[in-house]
């Protein structure tokens, strides 16, 4: 009850109890003036309201009460009204109102009717709440296999503003906005809907919506079923390529609600290739396949695509670009070095899938000349020497020598052409001794094939690169995700002060290598334990890496930068990484040296 209406009946009855204290037993059978309250107003819903009523005073008698109502103040039993039913000797009475309009404003009032006619209480008004939005849904068009248009129209808001409407669609009946829904707007009034991301030869379900504060009405439901729709199929990636040949295929995900009756792939040298170009054949269905390809041609450049057909028609996979393997010309340099043996003994030079038909490599050459040999034949075919000029002709004659030395040697047998350069390898840069002014040479050892140097490099913001030409002509460094170097490439850095074993291998054709390694011993002869490693440094003068240190009876291993990716054991005239321990018999002061190059080793005690 409210707090008001419980001060309008307390009123009342402080009223009543003074006009009773003022009677006398003479005046006892005197009746009070009717009075009558309207108390309360409650369950206010879309079309009902409760409304509850008080007889103060009955005065000579009512014949009959209740509530009555009307859409403009002061409502009287003229207007609308709902006569009370129930015990007709309580004070109390309540009355409930149906049949009212939606979200419309009212004003009630208690009455009662008697001998002297009809009073009322005071007036109460209220507005009953909103309903859901009435609306229709429209027929489904414009279907294809993955794609329809729709819409609905709101025809009555329910008494309060439309926030949202669309349609949502489903692959049940009844479908609500917890299935997939549509955006389209506010307010009364006709709106169109796209559906998309159908699939295809499917039965959906559809109804129109709107919302308002009283919550979402919903349209008829309608329903429609898409065409077929195109496949979906993707292209794998293209492997096992070779010069001629190659291996590709598709993966049809999707049949589009039809049967996929041919699949396969297509390619040619243009791309998106269609049906219209090269295709094979990969069966029928969904799922993965495999497509063999042959007949390419080397060193061209491919593109390929899946295709999968149904009644819809053919849907294609992405475009997949490949390059076939070009030719890779191995030449045998074959002269004065090696005594003229034509044979897997002499050093060749190569070229990559991506020089266009340039070889070349780094061969140590004695004064006097060398031929070219695809095979071992001799044969003037298969032998290349000197034409003038830089030259290439069959077979020509020796290609000149000036001095011994290292020398990159470079061909091409499609253009005939070829140069060779002599170089002098060495480290350059700011980590170094000479800066980027001055080359330090390293040495070239004929057995293992590789340059040498035992160097201090500092670290920081310095590097290094190889050269092997003053003229920068010829050098390298690193590029990242390459794991040879690089010619032209970035610096090499140093992060790492220290003596280092600087490796330069050019054996390998275009896959040239490098290692720069600090080295040291560690082990529990030494100070530290296994814990940390004592540094070697470089004694230029024996061409070894040293340390004098105080050893304890234990063993030892050699290891590089501090780490075990590189370690060396085993025994001291022929060390490996495989090599165990290093025993050191007992304590005292010892010089320690290392030839990590020719894996040799000493300890002696002093």
């Amino acid at each position: 009850m409210k707090r008001m209406s419980i001060y309008r009946i307390l009123a009342v009855l402080v009223t009543v109890i003074v006009l009773f204290a003022a009677c006398t037993k003479e005046t006892a059978d005197v009746r009070l003036a009717p009075t009558l309250a309207t108390t309360q107003l409650l369950n206010v819903t879309s079309n009902t309201a409760t409304v509850v009523g008080y007889v103060v005073s009955e005065g000579s008698g009512f014949t009959e009460k209740g509530v009555c109502f009307n859409i403009a103040t002061a409502p009287t039993i003229a207007n609308s009204k709902v006569a009370y039913t129930g015990e007709a000797t309580t004070a109390t009475f309540s009355v409930a109102l149906s049949g009212l309009n939606y979200a419309t404003k009212y004003y009630a009032r208690a009455y009662a009717t008697g001998s002297a006619g009809t009073i009322y209480g005071e007036e109460y008004n209220f507005t009953t709440l909103p309903v859901v939005p009435t609306l229709t849904t429209v027929a489904i068009t414009a279907i294809t296999g993955n794609s329809a248009a729709g819409g609905g129209n709101v025809t009555v808001t329910g008494g309060a503003d439309v926030t949202a409407r669309g349609i949502c669609f489903a692959l049940t009946h009844n479908p609500a906005v917890t299935d997939i829904k549509t955006s389209d707007g506010k307010g009364a009034g006709a709106f169109v809907s796209a559906l998309t991301a159908l699939k295809g030869n499917t039965t959906y379900y559809v109804r129109a919506y709107a919302t308002n504060s009283a919550g979402t009405g919903y349209g008829p439901e309608v329903s429609f079923t898409t065409l077929v729709d195109l496949p979906v199929i993707t292209t794998a990636a293209t492997s096992a390529i070779t010069k001629v040949a190659a291996v590709s295929g598709g993966n049809v995900t999707y049949d589009g609600g039809g049967t996929i009756t041919a699949r396969g792939i297509v390619w040619s040298l243009t791309a998106n290739p269609t049906l219209s170009n090269t295709k094979i054949d990969g069966g029928t269905g969904t799922g993965a396949f495999v497509s063999p390809i042959s007949g390419l041609t080397s060193s061209t450049v491919y593109h390929v695509r899946a295709y999968a057909t149904n009644s819809a028609g053919t849907a294609y996979g992405a475009d997949v670009q490949f390059s076939t393997l070009a030719d890779i010309t191995k030449l045998w340099v074959v002269g004065d070095y090696n005594g003229w043996d034509n044979s897997d003994n002499a050093k060749f030079i190569l070229s990559t899938i991506t020089s266009n038909g340039d070889a070349e490599g780094y061969v140590f050459l004695k004064s006097g000349g060398f031929k070219l040999a695809t095979d071992h034949s001799w044969s003037d075919g298969a032998t290349f020497g000197d034409g003038g000029s830089g030259k290439l002709v069959n077979p020509g004659g020796n290609i000149a020598v000036p001095a011994d030395g290292y020398y990159l040697i470079k061909a091409n047998i499609g253009t005939m052409t070829y140069s060779i350069t002599l170089t002098t390898w060495g480290i350059i840069g700011d980590a170094t001794i000479g800066g980027w002014g001055t080359q330090t040479n390293m040495v070239y050892n004929p057995t293992s094939l590789t340059f040498n140097l035992g160097a201090h490099l500092t670290a920081g913001t310095t590097m290094f690169k190889f050269r092997g030409t003053s003229d920068w002509g010829i050098n390298y460094g690193i590029k990242p995700g390459i794991s040879t170097l690089v010619a032209g490439g970035d610096n090499i850095p140093v992060t790492v002060e220290g003596d280092y074993a600087i490796t330069l291998d050019l054996s390998h054709p275009n896959a040239y290598t490098y290692s720069a390694n600090r080295w040291g011993i560690i082990g529990d002869a030494t100070p530290d334990g296994w814990n940390s490693d004592q540094n070697l440094t470089w004694d230029a003068t024996n061409k070894v890496f040293t340390i004098t240190v105080t050893l304890t009876a234990g063993t030892i291993k050699f290891r590089a930068n501090d780490a075990w990716d590189l370690a060396l054991g085993g025994s001291l005239d022929a060390l490996s990484t495989s090599g165990g321990n290093i025993p050191v018999a007992a304590a005292g002061n010892y010089t320690v040296t290392l030839d990590p190059w020719g894996l040799k080793a000493t300890v002696t005690k002093n």
